[in-house]
């Protein structure tokens, strides 16, 4: 393997010490986040806002987490709501 740069060697580092937990029913979640690209995928207008860059930066702290893109997470959060759908989690 050829030199990881930092956040590779993060990642490695984060595996090797066993953070890392298997996903419990992965099939479901794998559909979980196809529905959220195919959602942000039959995107048809385009919107521009101003939010703070801690509320961006978290943003993409936490689409990161969720292993999506960002402006996925967002649409995704966006479309919920108006589907009354959006349940927050602690």
């Amino acid at each position: 393997m050829g030199k990881l740069n930092k956040e590779e060697a993060k990642i490695s580092r984060s595996y090797g010490s066993g953070e890392w937990k298997p996903i419990k029913n992965r099939k479901a979640e794998t559909r979980r986040y196809q529905s959220y690209v195919r959602d942000a995928l039959q995107k048809s207008s385009r919107v521009n806002i101003r939010i703070s860059p801690q509320d961006l930066e978290g943003m993409q702290q936490r689409a990161i987490d969720e292993g999506i893109p960002y402006q996925t997470l967002m649409a995704s959060i966006i479309h919920k709501y108006v589907a009354g759908r959006f349940v927050e989690r602690p």
